[in-house]
């Protein structure tokens, strides 16, 4: 059992008393953050940090150190006030501008903008689930680097994190694969935003957690730092399960307000600020740090932890070249991967469905890369993401490259973000339909950086009978609208690998590529190595064009049968292949207007939202889009009912250009 009385019992609860205080400072000064969870929770955060976690305060991003997800994002204030105190690279200045624009203490914890924060996160559950992706990098390094890499990962939540179904889809992932270094610390006060938690949250936690898989403990008393920290110590002897500690919590614990739903989210008045400092013995100034209180945290830390990092650097340094190389690569931030040895079997006929060329291309390269590493939600067949001689990620084999998600996107999404903050080029696939489910994820994906490839496929209303429910409309749109997402809509196998080229070749940031079922030709006309504009000339006019069509996906085929069609009539149209609508707006002036003349009429064909193309087209005839939901049909019924056949298109076509 971990000693932990190095000092004092009345110093270590000086030291949880001054983070208490430190952080409601904060949010006094911000008049904004949530005081209950500062108060209940402090003791859990100290015992966790003073006598567990293996970490490097100079050096925070040290690989191999333990990672702690604060999922009750709401609690920053609290994880800031700990940092601070704990030695990390954050100044009293930073702490008194908690909330404000600029400051590196932002409202929720984020990623690159505080040391020490390993996560962003907010939208409760989203951390709990990326802490599963965490544990599941981790358990594959250990496994491919024995003796190197074996960190933890902790997360401290709330109920509101388990309320969340977020939060059950992935506990229920990490108790199948049996991501023993996964401890939740779960701060259980029985109280939410808006009252009770029993007006809404009755289940039995405790069995639900061990039917998924879990060990689970109780701290009765979560005042009791020392009960806490030996309850940690238990759930790191666990050798086959995830653990999640229940900590008996009161919310803004000392407060007058203390055990209500008012004190969750409040700026604690004057006199209750001065009542608490009284209570706890600590003088009532604002920010006013015992330095022996921060020596000592600093201390009980660096008597654990001291030279981790340097020692790790060191075995890094003693490695083969090639296994040094690896290694440096998932602590980098350059997240390229080399594409030059792609193979591409074309099939006879020269016709394929766009996600079965990406199945070629996945299958090509991610067994030759420790760091590609992907899965679907319970669509392998029919997304064609399956890597054949990858092996299947599961307790008994870590290592496999195929992650079998179930039918559970959103947890899908944050658990490839957890893949990717430990240095792993994740990808993850399902319909495009369903690419609402993970939208939350996919949006921490965004704001993260993160180099994630999300691949959706039956990305239009030609997967035909499955109907509406399962047909895309407006997803492209919300895709291409979500900031630093660079989407692709390859028309055929040519731009498929054009868009993998691209994607593979980018440093960082995420990447979505829309994929179809149905077989389509491989065009003469498309060029993979264009893709990387965003648009491009694919079919060209004899002559200054009488109109040009901008098209992306399946209906560019029938768009440059069209322009073959009414070339016999003496109408010449220029066809601009679209596979990346916001790459091909960031082009230069000049590009755009040599591929786009102002001065001649423009058309979008595309089966797909309509305000995807207001920046191009200005007035809507001259939008041939989808802007209501499909049917359940054959797909060449469909596309004659919403007017995307050849004919139909034609006739369309021909008369905006009259």
């Amino acid at each position: 059992m971990i000693n932990i009385t190095d000092i004092s019992e009345i110093n270590q609860q000086k030291i949880v008393d001054q983070i208490r205080c430190l952080a409601i400072d904060m949010i006094k000064k911000a008049n904004s953050g949530h005081s209950g969870i500062v108060l209940g929770a402090a003791p859990i955060i100290y015992a966790l940090y003073a006598h567990h976690l293996n970490i490097d305060p100079e050096n925070p991003k040290y690989f191999n150190r333990d990672r702690f997800v604060m999922s009750a994002g709401h609690g920053s204030a609290l994880l800031y006030a700990t940092l601070y105190m704990a030695g990390y690279p954050i100044t009293l200045d930073d702490l008194k501008a908690f909330r404000q624009l600029g400051s590196i203490t932002p409202g929720h914890p984020e990623y690159g903008v505080t040391p020490g924060v390993d996560v962003t996160t907010g939208p409760l559950g989203e951390g709990f689930a990326t802490a599963v992706g965490i544990a599941m990098a981790e358990a594959n390094l250990r496994t491919r680097y024995k003796g190197l890499i074996d960190y933890y990962t902790y997360v401290l939540c709330s109920d509101g994190d388990l309320m969340e179904g977020i939060s059950y889809e992935a506990a229920s992932l990490a108790g199948t694969n049996k991501l023993n270094k996964l401890i939740v610390l779960y701060d259980s006060n029985d109280i939410c935003l808006d009252g009770k938690t029993s007006l809404t949250f009755n289940e039995n936690i405790i069995m639900r957690f061990v039917s998924q898989g879990w060990n689970v403990l109780t701290v009765e008393d979560g005042n009791n730092y020392d009960a806490i920290s030996k309850a940690i110590e238990e759930a790191k002897k666990q050798t086959e399960k995830p653990t999640l500690i229940e900590v008996k919590t009161t919310i803004g614990k000392y407060s007058k307000l203390e055990g209500t739903n008012e004190v969750h989210g409040a700026v604690l008045d004057d006199d209750d600020i001065s009542s608490i400092k009284e209570k706890l013995g600590l003088r009532d100034i604002p920010f006013m740090i015992s330095q022996n209180s921060m020596e000592e945290f600093k201390y009980i830390i660096n008597k654990r932890c001291k030279n981790l990092g340097e020692k790790f650097n060191k075995k890094i340094e003693e490695l083969d070249e090639k296994t040094k190389e690896e290694i440096n690569y998932f602590i980098n931030d350059n997240k390229k991967i080399a594409f030059k040895e792609l193979f591409y079997d074309a099939p006879e006929n020269l016709a394929e469905s766009t996600r079965v060329t990406s199945s070629k291309i996945l299958n090509s390269i991610v067994l030759d890369s420790p760091y590609l590493i992907g899965g679907s939600a319970d669509l392998f067949k029919a997304n064609k993401t399956y890597i054949d001689d990858g092996g299947n990620f599961s307790s008994i084999n870590y290592l496999g490259k195929n992650i079998f998600y179930g039918v559970r996107e959103n947890a899908m999404g944050a658990i490839s973000n957890g893949l990717a903050l430990c240095g792993f080029r994740p990808y993850l696939s399902t319909f495009l339909a369903f690419s609402d489910y993970l939208k939350p994820s996919l949006r921490l994906t965004c704001m993260m950086n993160l180099p994630n490839i999300f691949i959706f496929t039956h990305d239009s209303i030609s997967v035909g009978e499955d109907g509406p429910t399962h047909q895309p409309v407006e997803q492209l749109l919300a895709l291409r609208t979500m900031p630093n997402l660079d989407v692709f809509r390859p028309a055929d196998a040519n731009e498929v690998i054009g868009a993998y080229k691209t994607i593979f070749d980018k440093e960082s940031g995420p990447s979505a590529i829309t994929l179809s079922r149905n077989t389509v030709p491989i065009l003469e006309e498309t060029k993979a190595n264009e893709v990387e504009k965003g648009g491009y000339i694919v079919f060209d006019s004899n002559r200054k064009p009488d109109g040009i069509v901008l098209s992306s996906g399946e209906e560019l085929h029938q768009v440059i049968e069209v322009a073959k069609r009414l070339r016999t009539k003496g109408i010449e149209i220029r066809v601009v292949s679209v596979p990346n609508l916001g790459r091909f707006l960031n082009q230069d002036f000049n590009y755009i207007s040599e591929v786009l003349p102002v001065e001649v009429r423009k058309i979008v064909v595309e089966a797909s939202s309509s305000f995807s193309w207001n920046k191009l087209i200005y007035n809507s005839k001259y939008l041939i889009t989808l802007d209501n939901f499909g049917a359940s049909g054959k797909k060449d019924d469909l596309y004659k009912q919403y007017g995307f056949d050849v004919d139909t298109l034609e006739e369309k076509i021909e008369n905006l250009l009259k």
